[in-house]
């Protein structure tokens, strides 16, 4: 059975997490069929949106820890090699959820724990409803909170010491905690929470697609950048290339003629 479902449509791929039956808990294969459609994102000019789901109540459970995969499949791994490389791949995700250079929206409900919490994070943008519960339970597991990039992606969305505080606490996290910490765009209504991240897609269907692009490639360059300076050189560089783009053109016209944008590649 697959791990993930694909809805293309106008512009937009919406991925769903769909082990419903597990609350979307993230085994090898899952992981390992997310990053091939992820890497074939890279090289995808017609997609410009991509919006992630999961599939039930709720958007992600965590790793499948149960078994580390079916017994009955004979494999030469052992247990520690299923479990690094499930941890591996999972963790590939999650670069590559940053790396690809569509903007990505999370549509949230139910849990989104451990692994799903590190999946929320390195979307872009993050819808939720109500039910929503970020739930990091790993040193009450006997595990670190390291995990798949949470260790980075954390401290980088809410500051090192609210990160400190969530991890070593196990702390859980509604709708309204997270969004009073700046980690939700949306609280949409319950059971709603798809609808509205299709919403926020179409939205950024309308806008510049280079402009979306480099800018999603900026703000992740950002986080590493050794100083202002070495971030202007590549603002610079992008902005240069935006002059000679028919999106410019467009963007302009469409201004001086008060009428929206009809920008192409769409």
């Amino acid at each position: 059975m697959s791990g993930i479902t694909l809805d293309r449509r106008d512009g937009v791929l919406t991925i769903a997490l769909s082990r419903p039956e597990r609350l979307n808990a993230v085994d090898a294969a899952l992981a390992e069929e997310l990053l091939d459609v992820l890497n074939g994102l890279m090289r995808d000019p017609e997609t410009q949106v991509v919006v992630l789901t999961g599939e039930g109540r709720g958007f992600c459970s965590g790793m499948d820890i149960q078994g580390g995969g079916d017994p009955s499949v004979e494999t030469a791994e052992g247990r520690v090699q299923r479990l690094h490389r499930g941890i591996a791949s999972a963790g590939e995700v999650t670069a590559r959820l940053r790396e690809i250079p569509q903007p990505v929206v999370a549509s949230l409900h139910g849990p989104v724990a451990g692994l799903g919490v590190a999946w929320a994070l390195a979307c872009d943008l993050r819808v939720a409803d109500p039910t929503t519960r970020f739930v990091l339970p790993f040193v009450d597991l006997g595990l670190s909170a390291g995990d798949c990039g949470l260790s980075w992606l954390l401290p980088r969305l809410v500051g090192p010491a609210k990160a400190a505080e969530i991890s070593y606490r196990a702390r859980r996290l509604d709708a309204t905690s997270a969004d009073a910490l700046g980690l939700i765009t949306e609280i949409a209504p319950e059971g709603r929470d798809l609808d509205a991240a299709q919403a926020l897609a179409d939205e950024l269907l309308t806008k510049s697609p280079y402009g979306l692009r480099r800018t999603k490639e900026l703000l992740n360059a950002s986080l590493d950048a050794p100083g202002l300076r070495r971030q202007l050189m590549a603002e610079t560089a992008v902005q240069t290339l935006a002059f000679f783009t028919e999106d410019l053109a467009e963007g302009m016209t469409a201004t001086l003629q008060k009428r929206p944008p009809q920008f192409k590649n769409r």
